[in-house]
């Protein structure tokens, strides 16, 4: 049982049981003999030397609850949860801390911090409000604060960054000093910050709520050879060097729009397609092809085919234009004489008269 008087202080007896067992059978015949050895027995486990040996005990003052060998050693803070050989050991004043496993937040000097697992959240300084899970787990962490990682080894190299998430055994290990990342099954890249990282050997993706749902005022998503997401954006106050195309959309009439359908492997039901063919288009415009992570022709960039189409159709429609206002003037042209003409038929004859 622990004292309701002060902190870690513990049933003597059960401290010391093991190293009296023996002791116990000499003395059980003689009271007094008893006495003169549990005294002092008694007075070493209220000790401080004895209470860091202090096995399991409960603070009724400060409501702190501890389990293993040095455990809340140091403590004085309050709300602490320690389970395991020296899980919060060099915590002072700090409270609200969950330490379970070996060494889990041992130099731990800040508060509200969720370790689980061996070594979790083990170099934590004063980063604050962390959740680690897993063996090793934010291991180097001292300062960085709101990081969670769910993971044997997940965000293992953190040390400053904060309001981390990483989910998965090595998920977010290279990350050191970045702030506001998500790594889910990727070991994310040191220094980089407010990016998301899922998976790393994967070859298919699948997610829910996106097909079928409709939205009115969205762009278009694409992705490069890395995996990389995002959209196109057309705002002149990210692009240098705009001029004209002119000529260069030019090139779209030696491309060849094919009819085709994929391979088994990529569609067994072999669904009808049209385009083109990338390395086609490569001869014509390099320009127009995205390529892979080999630098091979993977696909081609339809947007900007559809751009040069939109040049090729308005260089043409301003022949049409002004093909328009040629024949609006020979038409001019045409009707004033044809109105002349009639007139000279609707004027008199004069006939003289040779008599």
């Amino acid at each position: 049982m622990c004292s309701t008087t002060g902190p870690i202080f513990c049933d003597p007896l059960r401290i010391m049981k093991k190293a009296t067992l023996q002791l116990r059978n000499s003395v059980n015949r003689s009271h007094v003999r008893l006495a003169f050895i549990l005294i002092p027995l008694a007075c070493f486990a209220l000790s401080p030397e004895a209470r860091a040996t202090c096995q399991d005990g409960c603070d009724t003052v400060n409501a702190n609850t501890f389990l293993g060998e040095d455990a809340l050693l140091n403590n004085t803070g309050a709300w602490n949860t320690a389970i395991g050989f020296n899980a919060l050991l060099n915590n002072t004043f700090a409270g609200a801390n969950t330490a379970v496993g070996y060494q889990v937040l041992a130099n731990n000097f800040s508060g509200q911090n969720t370790g689980i697992g061996a070594q979790a959240l083990l170099e934590n300084g004063r980063g604050n409000l962390n959740t680690a899970i897993g063996f090793q787990a934010l291991f180097s962490n001292t300062n960085g604060h709101e990081n969670t990682a769910i993971g044997h080894n997940a965000l293992q190299s953190n040390i400053i960054g904060s309001g981390n998430v990483a989910l998965g055994a090595n998920a977010g290990f290279h990350l050191t000093t970045g702030n506001n990342n998500i790594d889910i099954a990727n070991r994310g890249v040191a220094g980089e910050s407010n990016t998301i990282r899922i998976g790393k050997t994967h070859t298919a993706t699948y997610i829910a709520g996106i097909s079928g749902a409709t939205v009115p005022g969205g762009v278009g998503v694409i992705v490069d050879s890395t995996g990389h997401l995002g959209t196109v954006t057309s705002s002149e106050r990210f692009k240098d060097s705009i001029k004209p195309m002119d000529k260069t959309s030019e090139g779209i009439f030696a491309l060849k729009p094919v009819t085709f359908r994929y391979k088994k492997e990529l569609d067994p039901e072999g669904v009808p397609q049209f385009g083109l063919v990338a390395e086609d288009v490569e001869k014509v415009n390099p320009d127009l092809v995205a390529r892979d992570e080999q630098g091979k022709p993977y696909s081609v960039r339809y947007e900007a085919v559809n751009a040069m189409l939109l040049n090729e159709f308005l260089k043409e429609h301003r022949k049409v234009e002004q093909l328009e206002k040629q024949v609006a003037v020979l038409t001019a042209g045409f009707q004033k004489v044809s109105a002349q003409l009639e007139l000279s038929k609707s004027a008199p004859r004069t006939v003289r008269n040779s008599q």
